[in-house]
């Protein structure tokens, strides 16, 4: 049982700031301890104690602690004391809901926020979404999509960075999730979007407060590799629902796989072409078909841009029209967008520039012709282009399929007829 919100790293580096130490001193102290600077960094990007013994007795004894307290620290059960904490759950949660009491007591009113835009189905707040989750009612949410900073020293427009300690972004990371769990209605849908290191804490934390349904793994291929590991070529969604099913899942087809030169199918479906169904094949929770947005002619700012297809998927696979969408990290503002084009109410925090926003939701051309391209393929088994292709080379189309089941359905339906006026009393006399 694991739940980490601070590195052996932290811990060390908080001490060092009560006893007044810069990180310089705090490593000239740690080599009276026999530690080395790479000793500790070691510990600085993951949740794990030591398990070289010379590196956690040094560790402990610069912190004045034992191992079960560092445990604590760490935000887990200590090994070996699972039994106690159960055979106690009564008087820890006493002292939890003390302490939580006290701290709500002291929490001040909340002052309302003056929306940044609006339009007939949304609302765009911008500001840090921890204030601006307090404006949104318990309950009140259909789907959220949450594309959160990846903690990876970026620097963003006016200010805006994405440079956080391990314990600090995860924190920070546990404190919106619960408010986004918190406003989601039962069965309302939870997508979150980022690199699978981060999303492998998220989950963890995830697990024991809704009901997972999909890590759905989004093909990226154009990054750059990484040396001595192997090449990043993915990013995570995690599909999570509140309560024990979706209220809302509508069913996403996509056209089948095929080579962009001859048109051939990729892989080979063998007897079961004419059972193929005509809208498309069922979305899986691999995703291939999601490009970069790197083309001025489909970006909104210079900085990452989510794609229209990717948010569309999210959002008719969850959500009904009317429904409420909610994304707390706004960005260039393309889930409003496909909000607005497929019907949604939406609610949008964004802290950093939300004129990108503004201009994108009042001039929507552009969007409106990146949405018609996401149409040309979706729910079909081929796309237009790639039916033409295949008809030049030779190659089945699901319209071939389709004649031929009509042709058995009007030879049935003859076939029904001509039984009809068969005399059956004659049949039965000559076979006697």
């Amino acid at each position: 049982m694991k739940l980490r919100f601070f590195t052996v790293f932290d811990i060390v580096k908080n001490k060092a700031d009560q006893l007044g130490h810069t990180e310089e001193e705090m490593y000239a102290y740690l080599k009276n301890y026999k530690l080395n600077k790479k000793d500790l960094l070691a510990y600085k990007e993951n949740g794990v104690i030591p398990t070289d013994e010379k590196v956690l007795n040094g560790i402990l004894s610069y912190l004045d602690m034992s191992k079960v307290e560092l445990e604590l620290k760490l935000g887990r059960i200590p090994t070996g004391f699972e039994e106690i904490f159960l055979n106690n759950t009564k008087e820890i949660a006493e002292i939890l809901v003390e302490k939580n009491s006290v701290k709500q007591a002291e929490q001040s009113p909340i002052p309302a926020i003056q929306p940044y835009y609006s339009s007939d189905l949304g609302t765009l707040y911008n500001g840090d979404c921890l204030e601006l989750f307090k404006q949104v009612p318990n309950e009140s949410v259909d789907t959220i999509f949450a594309d959160p900073p990846f903690n990876l020293d970026k620097e963003y427009d006016e200010g805006v960075s994405d440079k956080n300690s391990f314990s600090g972004y995860l924190a920070w990371y546990y404190k919106w999730i619960d408010e986004c769990i918190r406003v989601l209605k039962p069965g309302g849908s939870l997508f979150i979007y980022n690199i699978p290191k981060w999303n492998t804490y998220l989950s963890e934390y995830l697990n024991g407060r809704m009901n997972f349904r999909n890590w759905i793994t989004v093909d990226m291929k154009f990054g750059l590799p990484i040396q001595n590991r192997l090449y990043p070529a993915n990013y995570s969604l995690l599909y999570y629902v509140k309560g024990d099913k979706p209220k809302t899942f509508n069913v996403q087809r996509i056209p089948l796989q095929t080579c962009p030169h001859c048109g051939r199918e990729i892989k080979d479906y063998g007897g079961y072409k004419n059972k193929m169904n005509p809208n498309g094949v069922t979305l899986s929770d691999v995703w291939s078909d999601i490009y970069p947005v790197r083309h001025s002619s489909s970006k909104n700012r210079k900085f990452n841009e989510l794609s229209v297809k990717l948010l569309d998927r999210v959002i008719s696979m969850s959500t009904n029209e009317g429904d409420v969408v909610l994304d707390p990290f706004g960005g260039s503002g393309t889930t409003f967008a496909v909000s607005e084009l497929l019907g949604r109410k939406w609610i949008g925090f964004e802290l950093g520039n939300c004129d990108i926003i503004k201009e994108r939701l009042v001039n929507k051309e552009k969007d409106k012709k990146l949405f018609e391209k996401v149409y040309e393929e979706k729910n079909k088994l081929f796309p237009d282009k790639v039916k033409e292709l295949r008809k030049k080379n030779g190659l089945w189309i699901d319209d071939d399929f389709r004649q031929d089941n009509e042709k058995e359905t009007e030879n049935d339906k003859k076939t029904n007829e001509n039984n009809d006026n068969i005399n059956y009393d004659q049949i039965s006399l000559s076979l006697k």
